[in-house]
């Protein structure tokens, strides 16, 4: 069973992007890797040496990190209400 379905990915896009069909939203985009990165953390809380996922996690945490960081540059209102609707930080 994929971690992200259709359905799953729709609504995150709905929610973060304005609607469905919005996939190239930095917003979404923000979203969507944070999703990943919330289930791949509870994956290695289970298994604690797959070390591969704990490499693909570090992956999705430093391209967050990049599209945050561009976000920021760009529309730093949109950036703060982004990270105050995740959770992310401060």
């Amino acid at each position: 069973m994929p971690y992200l379905t259709k359905e799953k990915k729709a609504t995150i896009f709905t929610n973060f992007g304005g609607k469905a069909e919005n996939t190239g939203s930095i917003e979404a985009q923000i979203a969507l890797v944070t999703e990943r990165i919330t289930s791949i953390s509870k994956h290695l809380q289970a298994n604690k040496h797959d070390h591969s996922s704990q490499r693909g996690l570090m992956q999705l945490v430093g391209q967050r990190k990049r599209l945050l960081s561009y976000l920021q540059k760009h529309n730093l209102t949109g950036y703060r209400a982004l990270i105050e609707k995740l959770g992310l930080r401060k």
